[in-house]
């Protein structure tokens, strides 16, 4: 008995047997999360995609990138769907489009759904992530995700025998560096040492570079500098110290036949059609130049008169509010006294300044410009409009914290500071669960009841 395993975008997968059909981290978007684009591209055919009959969907966690209302939107409704997440208005929020039978995951619980096991094992961050291992065909695989593993997960994961295939997240991002470029080193190209041990106690007979499979906007400067690991560098280093594994490479649509003995391609997923030959590959470069957050806001749509509005209410009233709500450490940079200055740049122009005044979790804005500002986050203002108003997340922002250099005292200060220390990332997304896929159902439940 074989197993036909099939990619379909960054941690999306499916797996049949005997009949049944699983699918995981189910996204039928390109771009998915805003501006994530498949890589190689890809186009799907959503004619063929509603026609999918799944015997289950498994959602890893609820990352946007890996749980989507607007591509479950696309499924049968009697499809049932099983997630990871420790937040129950998730489960409320899928039966709300629809779906019968949702269920909530617990770890080492095993799930049986026709030829196949589906175990979900804890990750290094159990409030958000899990890892599953799959058993069918007489195989055992695990499906790390994009998650990272601890000792005790290892240890179990080590006793559960021979691991025929092993979808591992390759990629290191550079999430935090592209935010703050002008404070971050260059990225080593090499597969961090944890993950080469850990792969060395599982010793799996095969191994897919998994998840973070994608490109941002094509004229965006992430793509050389959010993914330091290119296939080649990751395949080269895994063969150095795992010669007895084969690294196989599945792009998106790609499809092969696994059996206890053997492996080789299979049909592709009809319904993904490839844009690009094969084998194109990431290009990190460690000598390029960010564009300024002007040259980056001209790249996104003029914000409307309200649309504006909206954006200035949140920096002059709300924000306030919100930030004031906020527990604050004591060791924090923003414990002392500051001056924070928060720049709004338009499609065209001039950015629009404001200066806040800010001490422990207390947070005035001046009434007008100072040369005295200890902290610089600059943003498109169509990006806050669209955090404020889609849910849009962090990675897809585009913000740019200190990008100046400041006192020789300050910069000793923000040597050993957080970036996620940014008031605005805090004011944001701190205590912020799921307003990206709230907006998702409020958006599809407009669509129908506008629908005839």
């Amino acid at each position: 008995m074989s197993l036909k395993v099939s990619r379909i975008l960054h941690a999306g997968y499916i797996f049949e047997c005997a009949g049944t059909s699983i699918a995981f981290d189910t996204i039928f978007e390109n771009p998915f999360s805003k501006n994530c684009h498949a890589f190689p591209p890809i186009e799907f055919d959503y004619s063929k995609i509603k026609q999918l009959q799944f015997s289950a969907v498994f959602i890893s966690h609820f990352h946007d990138d890996h749980c989507s209302l607007e591509s479950l939107n696309y499924l049968n409704r009697a499809t049932p769907i099983y997630i990871y997440c420790l937040h129950e208005e998730l489960v409320g929020w899928i039966r709300e489009l629809g779906f019968q039978e949702v269920h909530a995951l617990g770890l080492n619980i095993p799930i049986r759904v026709g030829t196949f096991e589906i175990t979900p094992r804890r990750a290094l961050d159990a409030d958000v992530d899990s890892l599953f291992q799959i058993k069918g065909a007489g195989l055992n695989i695990l499906n790390v995700v994009d998650s990272w593993i601890d000792d005790d997960t290892l240890n179990l994961l080590k006793s559960q025998g021979r691991w025929d295939l092993i979808l591992w997240p390759f990629q290191t991002m550079r999430e935090l560096e592209v935010i703050s470029p002008l404070r971050a080193e260059a990225a080593l190209k090499e597969i961090p040492a944890e993950w080469v041990a850990q792969l060395k106690t599982l010793r799996p007979r095969l191994l897919v570079p998994s998840s973070c499979q994608f490109k941002q906007e094509a004229w965006s400067w992430y793509n050389h500098a959010f993914f330091p690991i290119s296939y080649k560098d990751f395949s080269d280093q895994i063969k150095q110290v795992l010669p007895q594994t084969q690294v196989v490479r599945l792009d998106p649509g790609v499809s092969i036949n696994l059996s206890a003995t053997e492996f080789g391609p299979a049909q592709p997923l009809p319904w993904i059609t490839p844009l690009a030959p094969a084998g194109l590959d990431y290009e990190y470069r460690s000598d390029l130049k960010p564009p300024g957050t002007s040259d980056v806001a001209a790249n996104f749509p003029a914000l409307s008169v309200p649309e504006m509005a909206r954006v200035f209410k949140y920096c002059t009233e709300e924000i306030k509010k919100k930030y004031e709500s906020l527990e604050i450490s004591e060791d924090s940079y923003f414990h002392k006294l500051r001056v924070w200055k928060l720049s709004l740049y338009p499609q065209q122009g001039e950015a629009t300044d404001f200066y806040y005044q800010i001490q422990e979790n207390t947070i005035e804005l001046l009434p007008g410009p100072t040369d005295n500002f200890m902290w610089l986050t600059e943003v498109p203002a169509f990006k806050l409009w669209n955090a404020l108003e889609a849910g849009e997340t962090l990675t897809s922002m585009y913000m740019r914290i200190n990008d100046v250099y400041f006192s020789a005292q300050i910069e000793a200060e923000l040597k050993w500071t957080d970036i996620a220390e940014d008031p605005l990332i805090r004011c944001l997304f701190n205590g912020v669960f799921g307003a990206y896929q709230k907006a998702q159902l409020e958006s599809i439940k407009a669509r129908n009841y506008q629908s005839p």
